[in-house]
């Protein structure tokens, strides 16, 4: 019996149900739901992940990139890139802190704009070289922090064509999250990458650098004695701003031959700016504010 039989002696379609090839579609979309229904929180995160994207567009478009138009895009993308990937990894610890579930359906999803803003990020890379794709490649080949930086695209490639649902029933639960894990070397990749390229001012490395030490503080913590309490994520945050502000004293002694203690006092020097350790403390002291609002304020009896 033909399909236009079938439909003719059914009768019409009631007007509430959609064809089924339709529905599936839906499921597709960003911002929705498994089901198909508009999920809020994706549509947010979503229109989120685009403004950089938009606001790059609309400079190149009004000319105002400056003198070196592509330099300066290659440098913005690379730094949203690196935002984005401590961003994915922030899922884990606000979900389970802040016992916010909801917050799984967008973690796809920013892993994906990971791996799209790190292309793009070459693609702009190969328009500031004219396109010449074979000075491109060689050039990947003999700079280290070049080298590196493809490694961990491919390595983010390699995660968002396994991100599917579909990939994680072919490939089995435990073999998909082995591979997933593999977002912690190429966090390390990505930073070494940020490091490398900066030519003088590494505060902002050095900042990303602290917040992903708390992740992984968090992480190992986790793994060993269970979700933290918010003693623990206190603690977290101070150990991980110490490190953090460690870390930055000892590399720029390093660099540029300065007395370590003059490079540490200058942390209590406001009028130098934030340095960044006070950042990723603050950031700890957040989460850990978070927590405790939501396990002992109003949003507890919810």
């Amino acid at each position: 019996m033909s399909t236009a039989t079938e439909t003719m002696r059914a009768g019409p379609e009631p007007a509430g149900r959609r064809p089924a090839a339709a529905r599936p579609l839906r499921r597709w979309l960003p911002w929705t739901d498994g089901a198909g229904r508009l999920s809020p929180l994706k549509l947010v995160a979503f229109l989120a992940l685009l403004v950089p994207a938009a606001l790059l567009a609309v400079d190149a478009l009004a000319g105002d990139l400056g003198p070196r138009p592509w330099d300066l895009a290659i440098h913005r993308v690379g730094w949203w890139t690196v935002l984005f990937l401590m961003a994915s990894l922030t899922v884990t610890p606000l979900r389970r802190t802040l016992r916010w579930n909801g917050l799984v359906a967008v973690r796809r999803m920013i892993g994906v704009t990971v791996f799209l803003a790190a292309a793009l990020h070459l693609v702009l890379y190969a328009g500031e070289r004219a396109w010449d794709l074979w000075k491109v490649s060689s050039e990947i080949v003999l700079r280290f922090y070049l080298t590196i930086g493809l490694a961990a695209l491919l390595g983010l490639a390699a995660l968002a064509a396994t991100s599917t649902d579909g990939m994680v029933r072919r490939l089995g639960g435990k073999r998909w999250q082995v591979l997933h894990r593999l977002v912690y070397p190429i966090a390390v990749l990505a930073l070494v990458h940020f490091f490398l390229q900066t030519k003088a001012d590494v505060t902002q490395p050095i900042l990303f650098s602290g917040l992903f030490v708390w992740l992984m503080a968090y992480r190992l913590w986790r793994s060993r004695l269970g979700d933290p309490s918010v003693g623990g994520l206190v603690g977290l945050a101070v150990v991980a701003a110490v490190l953090t502000a460690a870390g930055e004293v000892a590399g720029i002694s390093m660099a540029f031959h300065a007395p370590p203690s003059v490079i540490a006092a200058a942390h209590f020097d406001l009028d130098i700016g934030v340095r960044p350790a006070w950042w990723v403390l603050a950031a700890g002291l957040a989460v850990a504010a978070g927590a405790l609002a939501r396990r002992h304020g109003p949003l507890a009896r919810r």
